[in-house]
């Protein structure tokens, strides 16, 4: 019988032999290992979302008035605010394959925080203009928090990991709109502070945060689930020779591998001794193994990997939704200002709010689904139609709100709403699959994945710099990316026979898998020929 779903969020997660990774998420139990390391995953994204972003919620109207900044200042601000989290993320994710998630994770903490604490220095347009890119650098570290989840939760799990950590961490985006202002308030209100001063101090707040968040993350968890990162390969079976990177099998030819190993007590192919099968299952318990080992990549191996079209076709979409989340958080307040003027700037933070704030369930839900959907048709292609599905509908939100310009409160808030869930579910989608794509180097593929957000965040931000307050035309422009940008995945996923031939009809795969066991068994009855020297003889003609 399975267990109860909320024994599942507490409990001590099932752990697979093979690659020591949980197949459950002990969500609610940040003493286990896996539930610290899922805990510290999402918390240490929050506070660099809320950190990174903490500059719109006041730059409407407090910081704007103090520094005298004009609205294209405003805008370039944004721009290098998304471009320093571009340069980080290609390169993170690399630096984990080789050090660790932990180690890179927490790196990008401490070193973003020291900008964070520089922000009461700032005295005008061209001094927030650097600060805003260096505090950039926290942008990073969504490519740490992925690869560390991935690399502890296994394949049944994984996309709803990763949505949750992702999801709940970019709330921080939404965090921060109440965070900032209530802190502004309160030492203007309470402490007696003006204005000039009051903003600056309240920086002082996501500094402390982050600082403590990155200590506990250095002393309390681990970088695999075998300990030290140097150590990874040591799980269920020892990996003893590695070569180079290869693309990942997909979860098809783990379908295929059942033709030939123990599966829950359930015997696959011709009857054999109970040696043979075990000798056997370790085999390809191995390979299993070998297929998750992440390996130190070369320079080659990480040009190979980028330039990949499974990647590429993620790059592509990710770009568009990411991208489009990063510059909506952006100008928000300020689009809610404009057209609501009986709105404070607290108010307006509020509202704001909710778009960051929906990640919590969006996301989440994006991955979730996905992987049910994979359980359910043990085919990728089916994560691929429901993540297109997902950018489409996105992109039809973002159309009625560019068109219509909505003067209506609750007809502003419920399309930026049904635009939040779809978005941000398909961000959750885009990365249940990044664990397909290439094992082996998944920190390669999580840094241009998550770039390549950045990157979308960069072109849509300078859609709205040069439109101004004209944030209804910037939005509708921006469609025309999105769509294009859903086209070309779709086609990608559509129109990639010699990929849809493998996954669907490898039967020489197949048939090597399921016909290759005469040959193993002959080198398995041979090899105890020559353990025993010859004693014992093979058991058939």
């Amino acid at each position: 019988m399975a267990p109860n779903f909320f024994q599942l969020l507490v409990a001590a997660p099932e752990i697979n032999p093979v690659n020591r990774k949980a197949k459950s998420i002990p969500v609610l139990n940040p003493f286990d290992p896996y539930g610290k390391t899922f805990f510290f995953s999402w918390l240490g994204f929050m506070v660099a979302f809320l950190s990174w972003y903490s500059f719109p919620p006041l730059l409407t109207v407090t910081i704007q008035e103090d520094l005298q900044l004009s609205q294209t200042d405003i805008a370039n601000s944004n721009i290098v605010a998304l471009l320093a989290t571009l340069l980080i993320r290609l390169v993170s994710g690399p630096l984990c394959d080789r050090f660790g998630p932990r180690l890179v994770f927490v790196g990008i903490l401490l070193v973003g925080s020291i900008p964070t604490a520089m922000a009461g220095l700032v005295t005008s347009a061209r001094g927030l203009i650097a600060l805003r890119f260096f505090v950039g650098i926290l942008g990073g570290c969504f490519v740490p928090c992925q690869v560390w989840t991935t690399g502890h939760f296994d394949k049944n799990v994984v996309g709803t990991a990763n949505a949750l950590a992702a999801g709940w961490g970019t709330a921080g985006a939404g965090v921060t709109n109440f965070v900032m202002p209530a802190v502004y308030d309160s030492l203007v209100r309470n402490s007696g502070l003006a204005p000039h001063k009051a903003w600056r101090v309240a920086y002082i707040v996501p500094v402390i945060i982050i600082v403590v968040v990155a200590l506990g993350m250095l002393f309390l968890c681990e970088d695999s689930p075998t300990g030290k990162w140097s150590d990874r390969s040591i799980s269920g079976v020892q990996k003893k020779n590695h070569g180079e990177i290869q693309p990942a099998e997909t979860p098809n030819s783990i379908s295929v591998l059942k033709d030939h190993i123990y599966i829950e007590g359930e015997k696959q192919g011709p009857s054999r001794s109970d040696v043979e099968s075990q000798i056997e299952g370790r085999s390809c318990n191995l390979d299993l193994s070998q297929s998750e080992y992440i390996v130190a990549p070369t320079f080659k191996e990480i040009l190979h990997v980028m330039s990949s079209p499974s990647n590429l076709s993620l790059v592509g979409l990710y770009s568009c939704s990411f991208g489009a989340e990063l510059a909506i958080n952006s100008i928000l307040v300020s689009y809610y200002a404009k057209n609501f003027p009986n709105l404070d700037q607290t108010e307006c933070g509020q509202w704001a709010a909710m778009f960051g704030l929906l990640n919590i369930v969006s996301r989440p839900l994006g991955g979730i689904a996905s992987d049910a959907i994979y359980r359910q048709s043990q085919s990728t292609w089916a994560k691929k139609i429901w993540l297109l599905f997902l950018g489409v509908s996105a992109g039809a939100f973002s159309l009625a709100i560019g068109l219509s310009n909505p003067k209506s409160e609750a007809a502003m808030f419920g399309l930026f709403a049904g635009m939040a869930l779809f978005t941000q579910a398909a961000n959750g989608a885009s990365f249940s699959l990044v664990p397909h794509v290439y094992p082996t180097a998944n920190g390669i593929v999580s840094g241009t994945v998550g770039a390549a957000g950045n990157f979308g965040g960069i072109i849509f931000s300078v859609i709205f710099r040069y439109n101004g307050t004209q944030y209804d035309r910037s939005i509708w422009i921006s469609t025309g990316k999105w769509s294009t940008g859903n086209w070309s995945a779709g086609k990608w996923s559509t129109e990639n026979w010699s990929a849809r031939k493998w996954s669907t009809g490898n039967w020489s795969a197949g048939k090597w898998s399921t016909g290759n066991w005469e040959l193993e068994r002959w080198k398995m009855e041979y090899w105890e020929i020559d353990y025993w020297e010859g004693k014992r003889k093979p058991e058939y003609e």
